[in-house]
């Protein structure tokens, strides 16, 4: 639970404070380029997000069998597929979206915010950054929903230890 716990904590302090400080602050030394330098900390940043995401969901599904007697047979199955989700999005997150973000930025030669609004690159790049919003957005839905249901089964198996 600690674990699952701590990745939460890491993605909602990215979400919150990393990303929209970096933007705010390298805006505000009034550079040509904040966009592209601020993306580039804050992919890099994201990186690290999705592949601990990725990496600690696999850790806990492959470690599941291990704790099943805690849990109820759907308690156990829900927890697996919510696992499964932060998975897959957080892998989504990393190696389709942020790729093609990357592909993108590279195609506007580091000048993101000197191509137009109305630029194809810009429109696709903005499409994919509101997917990486709901990849990560929705995978912390789900670890938080994991996480309720490792303190729900722990409290049942205390109460039933007791009884």
């Amino acid at each position: 639970m600690a674990l699952i716990a701590a990745w939460l904590g890491l993605a909602i302090y990215f979400s919150a404070v990393v990303a929209p400080s970096a933007f705010a602050v390298l805006r505000s030394f009034n550079l040509a380029n904040p966009g592209e330098i601020a993306g580039t900390i804050v992919s890099r940043a994201l990186s690290a997000v999705n592949k601990s995401g990725l990496l600690l969901s696999l850790l806990l599904l492959v470690s599941a069998p291990a704790v099943r007697k805690y849990y109820g047979r759907w308690s156990f199955i829900f927890q697996n597929v919510l696992l499964m989700i932060v998975a897959i999005l957080t892998a989504a997150g990393e190696w389709v979206i942020a790729s093609r973000m990357r592909g993108l930025r590279a195609a506007m030669n580091g000048q993101i915010d000197q191509v137009p609004l109305t630029d194809p690159n810009r429109i696709a790049f903005a499409a994919l950054h509101v997917y990486s919003v709901a990849a990560l957005s929705v995978a912390m839905i789900a670890a938080l929903i994991v996480i309720l249901l490792m303190v729900i089964s722990r409290e049942r198996a205390v109460t039933t230890s007791t009884e």
